[in-house]
């Protein structure tokens, strides 16, 4: 029998809201933590307000996608111009995940997500009917600023108030609201401008969210475990993140998130480039139409939260990265089937790498969720950033071939990662 080391148990055992740093431990929790277990009406609500909060984020984030050739017409800028209506998006968003970490120990965590799902879905509204370009840039800009008020938090939120046994799921649902929001801010968007301006079909998702966030609101009980802290000097967050960082079970959560989206954004940037060019010659209606597969990680997502409740976390995440490595080696069959289903085994890996990372987090951070939250996060969409964008000099040096064997390289460290972790958690029993 494994004698599980102290170092590997406090890495990796579920960390309960009582654990707290010293800043915190002046306001105790009078009782023991109140779980919202699986079956519970309060359950269901918890999980559809979080789904809806997933599709809100991601569907506003990646709606500019399929309009960058209207951007270019309506402005009369280049291709790599109009790409700037979701780079700085993303871009702002990462940073504003550590201004919301924080920011969420000192107020409502359910107040916050509401008042950023709102305000980015009134941006999104005003973008569609910016007169200018650098006016639709500006308030994009301010959009990922504002929405770095979810992701954050609705992790914090799920790891402080579901019964541990039960997180894996809701998170897995989380995840699943943010495949659905991706597709739908891809696809739905392209939909639309087959009989609209680009201009209403912005208009009519920022509604649609705003719709969406007054059913957040109305469908999620507020927090009963979290304690808020008032007065908080930026000593207590930095010690936060540093203590996080210490964490021998974090980092490497940390670095699987940045490594899997990475590689996922890598296969979906050059897929079109591939797709639109001879033998294949698709149309943009047709490559569209490839992110329906994102359905298939609202299932992935789902299916492997439960899984890792059942059968341990560190099992199902290295099956989410070998799935993966898996479809990216489909990806460079010749065949159109073959890629496609390469596609879907990418995309299905990557949301049950992402959901299992992402809800291990919550179970290894002790106290300030928030702060461990933002910091996966913060890696989380600098892989996007950094690492899809790397993936340009691959295409360019080498074609497909080249970008393939560069997901190649970032899934077998993310396994290896993912294996060590395996250990950790069956060390700590």
């Amino acid at each position: 029998m494994t004698t599980a080391s102290p170092a590997a148990d406090a890495a990796l055992r579920p960390a309960l809201p009582s654990d707290r740093t010293p800043a915190a431990k002046a306001r105790p929790i009078a009782s023991a933590p109140v779980w919202v277990e699986r079956g519970t009406p309060a359950y269901g609500r918890i999980s559809v307000a979080l789904f809806l909060a997933g599709f809100s984020t991601f569907s506003l984030i990646y709606a500019v996608q399929p309009l960058l050739p209207g951007l270019v017409g309506e402005f009369g800028i280049g291709p790599s111009e109009s790409s700037l209506a979701l780079s700085l998006t993303t871009g702002f968003l990462a940073l504003a995940i550590l201004c919301a970490g924080a920011l969420s120990e000192t107020v409502s965590r359910r107040g916050l997500m509401f008042a950023s799902m709102t305000g980015a879905a009134l941006l999104h509204i005003g973008s569609a009917v910016s007169p200018s370009w650098h006016a639709v840039l500006a308030l994009r800009a301010l959009e990922g600023f504002v929405l770095g008020g979810v992701p954050a938090v609705a992790m914090a939120y799920l790891a402080e108030e579901i019964d541990p046994k039960a997180l894996g799921a809701a998170m897995g649902l989380y995840i699943g609201g943010t495949a659905f929001g991706g597709m739908m801010g891809r696809v739905g968007m392209g939909l639309l401008t087959e009989f609209a301006s680009w201009r209403v079909a912005l208009g009519t998702l920022g509604v649609i969210d705003l719709i969406a966030a007054l059913g957040f609101v109305a469908l999620l009980p507020p927090s009963r475990n979290f304690v808020r802290r008032s007065g908080v000097p930026l000593v207590h967050h930095r010690d936060a993140w540093l203590k996080h960082l210490r964490n021998p079970g974090l980092p490497p959560l940390f670095a699987v998130g940045f490594l899997v989206l990475g590689a996922y954004v890598c296969i979906f940037n050059y897929l079109t480039f591939r797709l639109s060019a001879a033998p294949y010659g698709l149309g943009q209606g047709q490559i569209s139409a490839i992110f329906t597969v994102f359905l298939f990680g609202i299932v992935g997502s789902t299916a492997a939260g439960s899984l890792a409740d059942r059968l341990g976390r560190g099992p199902v995440l290295i099956v989410g990265v070998l799935t993966m490595a898996a479809g990216t080696a489909l990806t460079l069959l010749d065949s159109l089937p073959g890629i496609l289903a390469g596609v879907v085994g990418v995309t299905v890996g990557f949301f049950i790498a992402h959901s299992v990372a992402s809800g291990w987090v919550g179970r290894v951070a002790a106290g300030s969720k928030g702060h461990a939250s933002s910091l996966y996060l913060l890696a989380y969409y600098l892989g996007s950033s950094l690492v899809g964008s790397a993936g340009g000099w691959f295409w360019s040096a080498g074609g497909w071939s080249a970008v393939a064997a560069f997901d190649a390289v970032l899934l077998a460290l993310a396994a290896g990662i993912a294996v060590r972790l395996w250990a950790m958690e069956r060390a700590a029993g």
